[in-house]
């Protein structure tokens, strides 16, 4: 299988807009709500602390991808530098959890688009999304510029309809002021829901090995993505939380749609829903694309079926991962409602996470280790912020990297035999 290598052909700006179509997806469009009914007007704190958590993140994957420039992400960096449980754990977490947020976003796509036939819908958004990718990673990057700049269109008029309004009250924006209440535990359980929507900059570590010069092309393109993201989720949770209040917010069943109408602008409210498909879509897209990357990974180590580490001959993809991922999700996303898949996703990205900033400590002196202040920041982050998640989806979590580990042992023990 060492023969079966991905092509390098994306830039820095290919990358960015990677990372910004998987960041700038339903999240935006969705989190805000159960993050105001968990902390109140203290989401904005909660995002600010998803923003650090996902910098530490961001900045121990960044170095770890420039000297580990594979598909894989994690998976690779943990067993590289942990050991191969570790990264056979991070990949297992990443597969599972993103498999999940894969159907979650084209559920999206449905209950904005077509609510009457969601589930229809969003098996024809899985079979289109793979398709895409399907035709090689470079028609997937020019999809994604086209969908990251309608969405940033449609957020951008959302933001200037609330900021114009005569709706808007700064009062509402104090953490402590808003009837809906701030804790610390809602706080920390905020964070952990939105990091969901942060957590796309895995996509570009993912792409290692399709990336030119990774050395200087993935630890410029996370941090600018991330970053462009920040700005982008920070102004939208103001304009949402200054026309709505936390309440109204934690009420809202579509957040967006509804600070449009609150703000005196409601024909805005059809475009808003058309940008939350959108956006989906643009998640949808990137997902299948990175947990296509990591079972090719995984593959080519046989913790899955060596059959899926093939590489098409002449669109330079994972076609069979491709392929597969596309079937289960089509099935999930036929079957299930995952609405509260949110939960269940972030605990397995923020496990992943874990072991990237563990795996970040390993680096040495001389290959761009990051200051060890931010992978321990990252890791301590990523445990808090799993701990305080919904218990339901902490536990489900749980047992699912239980089943898997005990998988990995299970294979262990026969190959010993």
């Amino acid at each position: 299988m060492d023969g079966a290598r991905l092509s390098r052909r994306l830039g820095v700006k290919d990358a960015v807009f990677v990372g910004l179509g998987a960041m700038l997806g339903a999240g935006v469009f969705a989190a805000l709500a159960p993050a105001a009914r968990a902390a109140g007007a203290g989401l904005l704190l909660g995002l600010a602390l998803a923003a650090v958590v996902a910098y530490c993140n961001a900045t121990s994957s960044a170095r770890l991808a420039a000297r580990h420039p594979e598909s894989g992400g994690t998976y690779v960096y943990g067993r590289e530098r942990l050991g191969p449980f570790w990264g056979y754990l991070a990949g297992w977490a990443f597969v599972v959890g993103k498999t999940a947020s894969c159907a979650a976003m084209a559920l999206t796509v449905g209950a904005y688009a077509w609510p009457g036939q969601a589930h229809a819908v969003a098996v024809a958004a899985v079979v289109a999304m793979t398709a895409v990718n399907y035709a090689g990673v470079r028609k997937s990057a020019w999809v994604t510029r086209a969908i990251v700049a309608t969405v940033l269109a449609v957020l951008a008029a959302v933001v200037v309809a609330a900021a114009t309004s005569g709706t808007a009250d700064a009062a509402r924006l104090h953490p402590f002021g808003d009837a809906a209440g701030t804790s610390a535990a809602g706080v920390l359980q905020a964070a952990g829901l939105l990091f969901f929507a942060f957590a796309g900059y895995a996509r570009i570590a993912t792409l290692g090995e399709e990336v030119r010069d990774p050395a200087r092309t993935i630890p410029r393109a996370v941090p600018l993505a991330l970053g462009v993201t920040l700005v982008v989720y920070l102004a939208v949770a103001l304009a949402a939380v200054s026309v709505l209040g936390a309440d109204g917010l934690a009420r809202a069943g579509a957040p967006l749609a509804e600070v449009v109408r609150a703000a005196g602008v409601p024909e805005l409210a059809p475009v808003v829903r058309v940008g939350a498909a959108v956006a989906a879509l643009g998640a949808l897209l990137a997902l299948v694309l990175g947990v296509s990357r990591t079972v090719l990974a995984m593959a080519r180590d046989r913790h899955l079926p060596p059959v899926l580490a093939a590489v098409h001959p002449r669109f330079g993809v994972p076609h069979r991962a491709e392929l597969a991922v596309g079937a289960v999700v089509a099935v999930l996303a036929a079957t299930v409602d995952l609405r509260g898949a949110i939960g269940f996703s972030s605990f397995g990205v923020l496990t992943y996470y874990a072991v990237a900033n563990a795996a970040a400590l390993r680096l040495g002196a001389g290959e761009g280790r990051p200051p060890r202040a931010v992978p321990v920041a990252g890791l301590l982050g990523c445990l808090v912020l799993a701990c305080a998640l919904p218990r339901p989806s902490a536990l489900a979590g749980a047992a699912v990297l239980a089943v898997g580990a005990a998988a990995y042992a299970a294979r262990r023990a026969g190959a010993r035999r």
